[in-house]
């Protein structure tokens, strides 16, 4: 046995010392204020209702516990690097055979008439996720956290979700981790995608199988102005009215593109969303991914480097009707940009406004404060000039 190979062998028994355990789910101080321990194995009764979680082999602990004890992502060293980017290669080539099988039979019923194209849908959706789930469970490269409220799961309301996006991962992590993400009764879900990723056949097999909703524009590079067609947005809205009509919830990237600096913050975040949501009069909910680029950047200079196999997704608890695109754009650049950057939230008192939409108005305040104060010292500016003028007009 070489040494290199036996290199590759130590830096595989470091990464997966906790590799194979599967996501940790944190709860919400709003939900649970206290530490549930590690050992623990089941809620008592008394507590299920309002503190149901899940408990797997990494403990489950509350949001303010998860965020003191999140230092910079755990770097790795050459070795391991080299064993992550080997698990995440390995991953992707199987779901690029995965995919194609097991999607085959749902395409087969479908030909032959025996489901429906709403069944074909869902089912392939259902497939699409049982892939990645188990796929990263089979390559285990990643170690991943969600962090959801249980109030999440219990009553599926229709809605428009949004998230940002840091990684070519995010479509595959979105997938695995949705059951954790928004619970077993969730509601099926369409993507807004990128046209151009039909150019590649796996992806393009998964979109078109899931029904999901193509937007055409160009490719002009990660981090530069988006150039859409606008001949495609009628088609978009049609295909986004059909799949509200067959009961899909909706889901995009506001900011239209991979962020090739998540760590500054988000990218411009476009107000379609928001125009979705007022068209089929469903409240927004947010998601937050950080990490991903970590392993997959998508500046093409950085690429797959895997400097960090940390990764965690945070679904917010409240969905919300926004009163105008601003609004919008505002609370989720606020948010999201925040977690998406640093790994964590807010902290507890400005989340909470921001999500509940007193910040908002709070901004609205100051702007109005701020422009009647702009008007009193132009009105002051300009009283000499009236006072001057009018005495010429009355001088004989």
């Amino acid at each position: 046995m070489n040494s290199k190979f036996k290199g590759l062998l130590l830096g595989a028994a470091l990464i997966c010392t906790n590799g194979f355990s599967p996501p940790r789910v944190v709860m919400s101080p709003t939900i649970c204020k206290q530490h549930l321990p590690s050992t623990a194995k089941l809620v008592s009764s008394a507590t299920k209702q309002t503190r149901k979680t899940i408990l797997y082999s990494s403990a489950a602990v509350s949001v303010g516990d998860f965020q003191a004890a999140s230092p910079a992502e755990r770097k790795l060293n050459k070795i391991q690097s080299t064993v992550v980017r080997t698990m995440m290669v390995a991953f992707i080539m199987s779901m690029c055979v995965a995919l194609p099988v097991t999607l085959i039979p749902v395409w087969i019923l479908y030909r032959l008439k025996i489901i429906n194209r709403v069944q074909k849908e869902m089912l392939s959706l259902r497939v699409g996720q049982f892939c990645s789930r188990w796929l990263m469970r089979l390559f285990p490269f990643a170690r991943k956290k969600v962090i959801v409220e249980p109030e999440t799961w219990a009553d599926p309301q229709p809605a428009i979700w949004v998230c940002n996006h840091i990684s070519m991962l995010d479509l595959f992590f979105v997938l695995a981790l949705d059951k954790k993400m928004r619970g077993k009764h969730r509601r099926p879900i369409k993507c807004l995608y990128w046209k151009g990723l039909e150019t590649n056949p796996v992806t393009c097999l998964l979109c078109k199988m899931c029904g999901f909703i193509p937007v055409d524009m160009s490719d002009n590079g990660n981090g530069n102005a988006n150039e859409y067609d606008p001949k495609s947005f009628k088609q978009m809205l049609r295909s986004t009215k059909n799949a509200i009509k067959d009961g899909f919830d909706i889901a995009l990237l506001p900011e239209g593109q991979p962020n090739p600096t998540p760590e500054k913050g988000l990218q411009p975040v476009f107000s379609g969303a928001f125009t979705l949501a007022k068209m089929s009069r469903r409240p927004i909910q947010m998601i937050a991914l950080h990490g991903l680029h970590n392993m997959w950047h998508p500046d093409e200079n950085i690429g797959m480097a895997c400097t960090s196999r940390d990764m965690a997704v945070r679904v917010y608890p409240s969905s919300r009707v926004y009163k105008d695109a601003e609004e919008f754009v505002s609370t989720f650049s606020a948010v999201v940009g925040h977690f998406g950057a640093h790994g964590r939230d807010l902290d507890n008192t400005e989340l909470e406004l921001w999500l509940d939409g007193t910040m908002w108005e709070t901004e609205l305040s100051r702007r109005s404060a701020t422009r009647m104060i702009a008007e009193d010292v132009e009105e002051k500016e300009s009283r000499p000039k009236k006072l001057e003028d009018e005495t010429k007009t009355t001088s004989p």
